[in-house]
């Protein structure tokens, strides 16, 4: 694990070669501990992300009173269904993850017990609302600071009804979070999105033996259900991959191969756009496991033209946009990313951080209300230096690839959080610049 606060990362000066394997899917990680939990018999999980948000959700299940042994990336869940979970005995820590507080709001709004959330002072900035308020037109008795805005998350658990719900914006958090609710409460949920989100929810609940019916943006589950112990295989997270098909795009004479890779059409929008840019990504060896696409990704270095992106994409990307602006650096024009408003309240400001330090170490960029202008210089080196990640991981390791395209080392402050999703990062880029 990284235990320090600033890392120094220099380009490797040499193309990038190799094999490498991700580590776990984080949003599938999660969804496994929670539908393990709450299903009934032994789950295993083989592939489980060990970073620090994914941990978090371990921790409180086993605070909830479920039996989970570890074994370096595999578990062995005891689940006895919603019925065996229990009144925690102290506050549920989140840590750092948004996905544990919200999911786990859901969860523990139908319980018949009283729990608290909170997490770190990220945590407490993140918009909570937009979960809370739905669970309460579902009865729910929970409430947090600021008007019922922010965590801590105080809930006192009870019987619910269903609703007819249509979210203000695309967020599979709050989805999970109302599927959650609606898999213990009487009668049909209906969740209507603006536009899709990510749907590992959905798949993870049919692997248990769940059922949820969806037709376009609209999803209706009728509860209460009862699930199944099964085995789950995470495969690798493509959030990861997506920093090391970056290094390769920015390294010359570069040939990566990423294995077993989630392919979840709604999180692979990074490929449509590379594929628009000219780049040279191969999807090879396509399968599936636990009704998740999975695949390994061929990268070659190639040269790159500009692009714009916006529109239904977005949703799909959302977490690579601030890496997908590194590489636009690179790219021949100007590239153009907007309606991305989203990446104003995740773990930072990611429109503002993305632009401020890159543009610090030596890019060509500008923000915009909702996105971002990144003119690209082809061939032309970065300075490097110091370049702080404001304690968030994505846009850590961001910083840490921009090493390769920069004449003196990017030092990155607050590192630590790489291992927030990542806590191999640092070893596996050093595996491919020997």
């Amino acid at each position: 694990m990284i235990d320090v606060t600033d890392l120094e990362f220099k380009g490797s000066g040499k193309p990038l070669n190799g094999e490498l394997k991700m580590p776990g899917d984080k949003s599938i990680s999660h969804r496994a501990v929670i539908f393990g939990a709450i299903a009934h018999g032994v789950t295993t999980v083989e592939g489980f992300l060990r970073g620090n948000d994914c941990i978090s959700t371990l921790q409180c299940m086993r605070a909830l009173g479920v039996q989970i042994d570890e074994s370096g990336d595999h578990l062995t869940i005891n689940g006895q269904g919603f019925d065996g979970l229990s009144e925690p005995n102290r506050v549920l820590d989140v840590g750092n993850s948004g996905t544990t507080i919200r999911l786990l709001s859901g969860l523990l709004s139908a319980l018949p017990f009283y729990s608290v959330l909170a997490g770190d002072v990220s945590i407490h900035r993140r918009p909570m609302g937009r979960v809370i308020r739905p669970l309460m037109e579902m009865g729910a008795d929970l409430w947090g600071r600021s008007g019922d805005s922010y965590a801590p998350i105080s809930i006192k658990g009870r019987k619910l009804h269903p609703i007819d719900y249509h979210l203000p914006v695309a967020s599979a958090q709050v989805k999970s979070a109302l599927i959650l609710a609606g898999l213990q409460t009487e009668g049909k949920t209906t969740l209507t999105e603006p536009g899709a989100s990510r749907d590992h929810t959905e798949r993870m609940l049919r692997a248990f033996g769940g059922t949820i019916r969806t037709e376009g943006l609209v999803h209706e589950l009728v509860g209460p259900q009862y699930l199944t112990g099964t085995d789950i295989r995470v495969p690798g997270d493509f959030s990861s991959a997506a920093f090391f098909i970056a290094a390769a795009l920015l390294t010359p004479d570069s040939h990566l191969v990423l294995r077993s890779v989630g392919m979840n059409p709604t999180r692979t929008g990074m490929i449509v756009v590379l594929e628009k840019m000219g780049a040279k990504v191969s999807l090879v060896n396509k399968k599936e496991w636990n009704g998740e696409p999975v695949c390994d990704i061929v990268i070659d270095h190639a040269q790159l033209r500009a692009a714009e992106i916006g529109g239904a994409l977005i949703p799909q990307l959302i977490d690579e946009i601030p890496i997908l602006a590194l590489i636009a650096t690179e790219a021949e024009g100007t590239t153009v990313i907007r309606d991305a408003s989203e990446l104003k309240v995740k773990e930072t400001n990611r429109i503002r951080t993305t632009v401020d330090e890159l543009k610090r170490i030596g890019a060509d960029i500008e923000e915009t209300e909702d996105g971002m202008i990144i003119h690209g210089h082809p061939g032309r080196r970065f300075s490097g230096g110091p370049a702080d990640s404001s304690g968030d991981h994505r846009i850590g390791m961001m910083l840490a690839v921009a090493s390769q395209k920069s004449d003196a080392p990017v030092v990155v402050r607050q590192a630590e959080a790489i291992a927030v999703s990542f806590p191999t990062f640092r070893d596996q880029l050093a595996q491919i610049q020997r």
